[in-house]
């Protein structure tokens, strides 16, 4: 995958790849943030197809469903990808797995409140606010990957040492 995204950004114009190598985890986030998006949008309009006569709980099963598989993609992703995180121990990966998993559970209350709320209570269209509710997930998701899961370790013991 890397050797992939190298021969894409190769392919550009000097300026545009200084511009990518600059602000590289921010595009990365991007890339894999809209393909973990599409996995999460997929998902749950797969369930909204499956189940029939649209029952209450459906918006709920929709949205857990979605975020179970979006969310174990993008660990994976952002681990390798986006944040270049290496772990040495069992306990260092499993210790920034549950922080990623739970920094990912503060974002399925919002997603969840806000399908409640619009979807349940206001009636509105479940597949415009799937589409409308990632980009608030999308930007809270990057905020508490980068400040509390893959934090640079440098910077935290720089403070506490």
């Amino acid at each position: 995958m890397e050797k992939l995204i190298k021969a894409c950004v190769s392919i550009l114009p000097k300026p545009l790849q200084e511009i990518y190598y600059k602000y590289e985890e921010k595009w990365l986030y991007v890339i894999f943030g809209g393909l973990t998006t599409v996995v999460s949008i997929a998902t749950k309009l797969l369930l909204f197809a499956v189940v029939p006569d649209e029952p209450k709980w459906e918006s709920t099963a929709g949205v857990v469903f979605s975020w179970i598989c979006a969310v174990t993609f993008a660990f994976f992703t952002n681990k390798k990808y986006v944040f270049k995180n290496e772990t040495k121990t069992k306990a260092e990966f499993w210790k920034v797995f549950f922080s990623f998993y739970g920094a990912r559970l503060a974002t399925l209350g919002m997603e969840e409140a806000i399908f409640l709320i619009c979807c349940d209570l206001l009636g509105m269209n479940k597949t415009l606010i799937t589409f409308l509710s990632q980009v608030f997930i999308f930007i809270a998701n990057y905020v508490l990957s980068k400040v509390f899961v893959f934090r640079d370790k440098s910077d935290s013991e720089g403070k506490n040492g």
